[in-house]
């Protein structure tokens, strides 16, 4: 006991706030994590208050957001924030010297085989066990900026219009990104510790100070201010935050009551690559290919294949439960509430069972827990998708599926889903 404690407190970032991760007994590296991330809420309202684009031109503003990233990264791993900057540096020289037309394979190729690399040593070398300071988040989230802007730039600089989709050619990148834009977009203080992924244009548009107006000119095809930018209003982010932030206490204390109670053995958040990187860019088979690849970025461990191997039957159950069955419920608003319950419902069944092995990462841990829940969820979601896919869809199909959303089931996980990226930096 006492080995596992010293251990608690060491980390290869820094021992400023060890007496605070001594007092309250939590590992000295989540101290520093939740440190960083208050301290980054708080700059994230100076930088938008102050650093206005309005005030200080983009090489400013890219700058001190490249320093502050450049900042946590050392606070929280010290030496192991190598690994990050080396794999951003390397992969910008690839883009520079690289040939554009084969530049996203190259840099993708270089980029998953880096992080493969660091968590393989995770696995064979630390035998299981999470270094005292985990550096695999912020170098999972680079990779997949990394990936992103290069399938983005490659979208823009090889490809013809029509070979894009409309979302496509809102985010294709014309031109190679300056290294101050580069660092800035891989390395900033609002997205590097745990993200979210923006797109390249989003991110360069919000240190611009375009964000919301391009926003509007999308959705209104008209914008205001003398050239689309200079006077569109700045809504508060406040309220937004407040709730944001009072959901993500009330989340943190019950994990921390629960995990003191039920322990496990390693938590992790489940985070979905882009879609543009993947998804859509598959030949075919997207669906497997995706939650292969999902399986890849995240690690090595059994158990992450498990979980993203058990999620494509129970997607495709879900898929074919909402175009087959859910037409027949939305006649009724009691019957569609009452589908909207049980769908909900059996969403947090399907995301607690497709979850464990997550956790539990160990071949023989995941069947030992398999065989305890008898292997109903695997069973029921081909049962499903074998008695729903011969069915047809019905003739008023069409008009139903106007007034719901694409073909991702209400039923499914949403970690199962290969969804657009977030954007939410531009809340800060």
């Amino acid at each position: 006991m006492g080995e596992r404690s010293d251990a608690m407190f060491k980390t290869t970032g820094s021992k400023l706030l060890l007496p605070v991760s001594e007092y309250l007994g939590f590992p000295l590296d989540q101290v520093n994590f939740i440190a960083c991330q208050l301290f980054g809420l708080a700059v994230a309202f100076w930088f938008r208050l102050y650093l206005k684009p309005s005030h200080f031109n983009p090489l400013v503003r890219h700058t001190v957001a490249t320093l502050l990233g450049v900042t946590f990264l050392v606070f929280c791993f010290g030496w192991y924030a190598t690994h990050i900057l080396a794999i951003v540096v390397a992969i910008y020289v690839i883009i520079l010297k690289a040939d554009i037309n084969h530049v996203h394979r190259y840099s993708m190729v270089t980029a998953m085989g880096y992080l493969t690399v660091c968590q393989v040593s995770r696995v064979f070398i630390f035998n299981y066990g999470v270094l005292s300071t985990d550096f695999s988040g912020p170098l999972m989230m680079v990779t997949q900026r990394i990936t992103t802007l290069v399938f983005q730039l490659h979208d823009g600089m090889c490809k013809k219009s029509e070979q894009l989709t409309s979302e496509q050619k809102l985010l294709a990148i014309r031109e190679r990104p300056s290294l101050i834009e580069y660092l800035s977009y891989n390395l900033n203080f609002l997205s590097i510790l745990v993200g979210p992924c923006s797109n390249y244009r989003d991110y360069i548009d919000f240190i611009e100070g375009r964000h919301i107006s391009r926003r509007l000119k999308q959705h209104s095809g008209s914008c205001n201010g003398h050239n689309g930018y200079d006077k569109t209003p700045d809504p508060s982010p406040l309220n937004a935050v407040c709730r944001k932030l009072l959901v993500c206490c009330g989340c943190m204390l019950t994990f921390l009551i629960v995990t003191r109670s039920l322990p496990i053995n390693e938590a992790q958040i489940l985070l979905c690559l882009d879609a543009g990187v993947c998804y859509d860019r598959a030949p075919k088979h997207r669906l497997a290919l995706t939650f292969i690849l999902s399986a890849l970025w995240h690690g090595v461990y059994p158990g992450y294949y498990f979980t993203f191997l058990t999620a494509i039957p129970i997607t495709m159950a879900a898929r074919a439960i909402r175009k087959r069955v859910r037409h027949h419920f939305l006649n009724s608003k009691g019957l569609k509430l009452g589908y909207d319950i049980v769908t909900w419902a059996a969403t947090q069944l399907a995301i607690c069972y497709t979850v464990m092995p997550f956790l539990l990462l160990s071949i023989d841990q995941t069947l030992i827990y398999y065989r305890s829940m008898y292997f109903h969820v695997h069973i029921l979601s081909i049962l499903a998708v074998i008695t729903l896919h011969g069915k047809h869809k019905p003739k008023d199909a069409s008009s139903v599926s106007t007034k719901s959303p694409p073909p991702v089931s209400s039923s499914s996980p949403d970690l199962c889903q290969p969804v657009p990226c977030n954007n939410n930096h531009k809340n800060a």
